[in-house]
């Protein structure tokens, strides 16, 4: 009898026990639980705080941000050791191959492939690696070229977007166009405030990446792009200044002085889509209206945030649904494209909204419209974990080569040594 009330017993904690599991799972499958999210912006901070937890309440979001230079520090040792790892955590362009090219994170493939035929392109390439999809993005960031109307005007006789464009449609006709400029203006006027506006868009069309089958590849965009800064510097195409410092900013409010305290007006920037906002707008607000913005020589993207997960992550359905929401979602980013102006990757929303904008600042160009069409041409797959260390160690030749210090053989040679003993790339 005692048996039978232990068999009893037992039978009971049994049925409590798959009822408690299929309590677990019935709430993973709802979406509810925890998760943890690291950051190193406070974009994805807003998008869960006013977004993301209204449609989602059973989940309960613990949101850190670290800044950008600290944050690898931080990610790297808790993925890698897997103790203390987030969920899902933001990527900046400049370390989002490292981390898609790891292992660490968690197959987004299936998020991708359910939601494809909506999504633009170059994102998903970068964060795609051997054909599977390890980061998704909200956000494209197509680079374009923003000119002053007023200095078209003057020296090209029109201000209008479709005619300038015709001036610099590729670097051949950027290059004439550079000359036309300084001869025009009494060589008052340059192209750029420096040439290094030029290496995003130039990279952007090189054909290969920097590194295939581990040996280094000097595409012949790269070496282009060396002797455009050459003769840019050697003709006084440019004024001489680097980017982000006081003479490039002085540039955009017209107020650049050459070394002898002369006047140089700067007729344009290389700037993506954040730069419009973040940039111009900010330093230069007393140039409002007389800017306007066309493609320029080359396609090219410049920064962007992506979204990833620990592949050992503890709620990998509460995980995916986050990036799914965030990336691909149509109400979701209609309302965000609105609220703050990002062009966003999901193409049926950027349809939909794209004929609403008019940006005085560009003196009522439709700078949505135009950003959406670049990001079309843009190559993600370019895109290489490496890319940061290798191009830091070209711009060190490409310095040498443009100051006269080293000829532009001995620039490459020296190039091509150093990534052979620092990164042993043959």
């Amino acid at each position: 009898m005692k048996r039978m009330k232990n068999v009893a017993a037992i039978l009971v904690l049994a049925a409590l026990l798959v009822a408690v599991l299929a309590g677990c799972g019935k709430k993973e499958a709802d979406g509810s639980g925890k998760l943890v999210v690291w950051s190193f912006t406070d974009e994805i901070g807003n998008m869960t705080n006013n977004y993301y937890k209204a449609s989602h309440p059973d989940v309960t979001v613990e949101y850190s941000m670290t800044p950008t230079d600290q944050f690898p520090n931080k990610l790297d040792p808790v993925l890698t050791s897997g103790q203390g790892a987030p969920d899902v955590f933001g990527l900046e362009a400049a370390f989002v191959r490292k981390y898609v090219e790891s292992g660490l994170l968690l197959d987004l493939t299936d998020i991708y492939e359910a939601n494809k035929d909506k999504l633009l392109e170059y994102p998903v390439e970068v964060g795609t690696y051997d054909g599977k999809v390890y980061a998704m993005s909200w956000q494209a960031a197509p680079g374009a070229m923003f000119y002053r109307r007023s200095l078209a005007k003057k020296y090209l006789g029109t201000d209008d977007p479709a005619e300038v464009q015709k001036y610099f449609i590729n670097m051949e006709k950027f290059m004439e166009s550079a000359a036309l400029l300084k001869e025009k203006s009494g060589g008052k006027c340059v192209v750029l405030a420096t040439s290094g506006d030029l290496f995003m868009p130039i990279m952007g069309a090189r054909k290969d990446p920097w590194v295939v089958d581990g040996k280094l590849v000097i595409d012949p965009a790269a070496e282009e792009y060396m002797r455009t800064a050459k003769t840019l510097r050697d003709n006084g195409y440019e004024g001489r200044v680097t980017q982000w410092s006081e003479g490039w900013f002085a540039g955009m409010k017209g107020v650049l002085k050459d070394e002898s305290g002369a006047d140089v007006e700067v007729f344009s920037y290389m700037l993506p889509t954040w730069g419009l906002h973040y940039v111009l707008k900010t330093n230069a607000p007393e140039t409002s209206g007389d800017w306007g913005m066309i493609a320029g020589p080359a396609p090219y993207r410049w920064g962007g945030t992506w979204l990833g997960a620990y592949k050992g992550t503890k709620n990998p359905e509460i995980a995916r649904e986050f990036i799914r929401y965030l990336a691909t979602d149509d109400a979701f980013l209609e309302a965000w494209a609105k609220d703050t102006g990002d062009l966003v990757c999901n193409m049926v929303v950027v349809d939909k909204i794209k004929g609403e904008y008019s940006e005085p600042f560009l003196g009522g160009q439709n700078h949505y419209a135009e950003f959406a069409e670049m990001a079309k041409s843009v190559d993600g797959k370019l895109t290489q974990g490496t890319d940061q260390a290798v191009e830091g160690l070209f711009n060190e030749a490409v310095t040498a080569y443009v100051n006269g210090e080293k000829s532009l053989d001995k620039a490459l040679e020296d190039f091509r040594a150093q990534a052979a003993a620092q990164l042993g790339l043959e």
